[in-house]
């Protein structure tokens, strides 16, 4: 046993929930599976090929080591245990590259959340057609989150809480603090709103064309915001090949450089000429 890597446990957090520290690399882990927590006692040992371990992650960050463990004595442990849940999924279906700071934001929000739901305090959701409709894969996870969350404590999410838990699946994934994924947002619906009142007339939200668009967008925003360059061999000849796309990306990217104090290089703005020619000219094809 003494040769086996192992964990000493620090406290059961619920019956699937355990903290303990890797005694190999000496950091505190959460540990998770199914009533791996049952029984488990302080300075107690549970070996590293324990069958019921389905997850393990461990806060690099000392300052959320911290902020997580006082989390422990203030929240409700079965919110623990769902946010998890919730976080595992996520990083199964959309990325394992999570920040690390979901494992604070999400339980602390389910707990408003539940206070919310239970004393039927309604707070609207000003962006929930654009989070529906700007991030369907997101969305989708949410609601799954909200199910686990109304089976768990016997309440009814409503629509609105599923925009605020995408917000927070969005933050966890681009590694963006919550209020600048609402910033971005907005940023998508505003140019969303310029394309189509350049194009003439408003593009179907149920279509490819506007998944596409959209698509286009927010990666374009990802590599600005990143300050990532991508060299575009028609940048040139783009201007004068399709002049009009191009001066609406060139307003789109005007857009973009005030919204996220980035500069925006003109082999970007090609890259979105590029995509708005197709779309303007589809009827073309």
């Amino acid at each position: 046993m003494s040769d086996e890597r192992r964990f000493e446990i620090i406290r059961a957090l619920s019956n699937n929930v355990v903290l303990a520290n890797d005694v190999l690399t000496n950091k505190e882990t959460i540990l998770m599976g199914k009533g791996i927590g049952f029984g488990a006692k302080p300075n107690g040992s549970i070996p590293a090929s324990d069958g019921r371990i389905e997850k393990t992650f461990t806060l690099e960050s000392q300052q959320h080591l911290s902020q997580y463990q006082m989390l422990l004595n203030q929240i409700d442990p079965d919110v623990i245990t769902v946010s998890e849940r919730i976080i595992s999924m996520v990083s199964e279906e959309l990325t394992p590259n999570l920040n690390e700071h979901i494992h604070l934001a999400l339980p602390s929000h389910i707990e408003y959340a539940l206070y919310r739901i239970r004393h039927e305090i309604a707070i609207e959701n000003p962006f929930l057609w654009e989070l529906q409709t700007l991030n369907p894969k997101e969305f989708e996870i949410a609601a799954r989150a909200a199910g686990m969350i109304a089976d768990s404590f016997g309440v009814e999410v409503p629509e609105d809480e599923i925009g605020f838990l995408t917000i927070h699946i969005q933050s966890a994934a681009a590694h963006v603090p919550v209020g600048n994924v609402v910033q971005y947002n907005h940023l998508l619906k505003d140019l969303v709103a310029l394309i189509e009142h350049r194009r003439g007339g408003p593009i179907p939200k149920e279509s490819v064309d506007y998944l596409r668009l959209i698509t286009h967008l927010r990666f374009a925003i990802e590599r600005i915001r990143q300050g990532e360059h991508s060299p575009n061999p028609f940048r040139d000849k783009l201007k004068d090949m399709v002049p009009h796309e191009y001066s609406v990306a060139r307003e789109a990217a005007d857009l973009m450089e005030k919204k996220l104090n980035k500069s925006v290089t003109d082999d970007e703005t090609a890259y979105i000429a590029m995509h708005l020619y197709r779309l303007f000219n589809k009827d073309l094809d």
